[in-house]
């Protein structure tokens, strides 16, 4: 037996549960956090399968440390993988989320830039509006707030999407 596998034997049986629901909560999903933990387990013990320099091995607190590091990095890292394949998935080829002429006109590329860099709530509200073609008091009740804040977002998205687009235009025209 290798001098690694009682650590990791202890690890699993002792901190296990709540190495799971430490990933579990950075991510959302408990499916996800188990994968976490297993790809952190992996990485740290394929370290760990070296052998040790000292006589003195390492503790299970010190390994639970060091994956409990190596799951948050692994999120993180997910994470910022997630955003940076969302920022240019529209511009690969075949990867169109709809099937008809509009999926390759560059309105619909505009348009969709525009809508990202309205804030969380003003976005809910235009696609609330305008695509789930939702009353201002449905709206209101789904996100719940006052039709009067709906009124104000709806506005001021509204604003900043004139904006963005106008923006855009002239920077094709030039």
């Amino acid at each position: 037996m290798s001098h690694w596998e009682p650590v990791l034997s202890d690890l699993v049986r002792q901190r296990g549960g709540a190495l799971v629901r430490y990933a579990t909560l950075l991510c959302g999903d408990r499916a996800e956090g188990e994968d976490l933990v297993q790809e952190a387990l992996t990485k740290v013990f394929a370290v760990m399968r070296r052998p040790p320099r000292g006589d003195d091995g390492v503790a299970v607190e010190h390994a639970e440390a060091y994956v409990r590091r190596t799951v948050l990095t692994l999120y993180l890292d997910g994470y910022r993988r997630r955003r940076r394949w969302a920022a240019v998935r529209h511009l690969l080829p075949g990867s169109e989320s709809t099937s008809g002429p509009e999926k390759h006109s560059p309105d619909r590329l505009d348009v969709d830039r525009a809508l990202a860099v309205l804030g969380p709530k003003q976005r809910a509200c235009m696609v609330l509006r305008y695509y789930a073609d939702l009353t201002v008091p449905q709206i209101a009740d789904e996100l719940g707030v006052s039709p009067g804040t709906v009124k104000r977002h709806l506005h001021d998205a509204g604003l900043h999407l004139v904006a963005e687009l106008d923006e855009s235009l002239e920077g094709e025209r030039r």
